[in-house]
């Protein structure tokens, strides 16, 4: 476990303090359930656009090479002719 710390208004001290007492649990292991049940409280959904993309193939990190290779990323541009004037 990672530790780290919060800051509490003083009334909400007080209850968490009486809630520990109550339940004779630790503070730190209130606080941790109270955040679980927080975080986890609704289904999360993907940002927008997420997949909207997807190229269906699982391995295009492994073959990120041939795919720049293929579109022509990476190599140089030819050169530029002068105008005439």
């Amino acid at each position: 476990m990672k530790r780290t710390t919060i800051y509490l208004d003083p009334e909400l001290e007080v209850l968490l303090k009486l809630e520990m007492h109550r339940q004779k649990r630790p503070m730190a292991e209130l606080v941790r359930e109270a955040v679980e049940a927080y975080v986890t409280r609704e289904r999360r959904n993907a940002p927008p656009g997420a997949g909207a993309f997807s190229s269906g193939r699982a391995d295009t990190a492994d073959r990120a090479d041939e795919v720049l290779a293929a579109t022509g990323f990476g190599t140089p541009p030819a050169p530029r002719r002068k105008r005439r004037k």
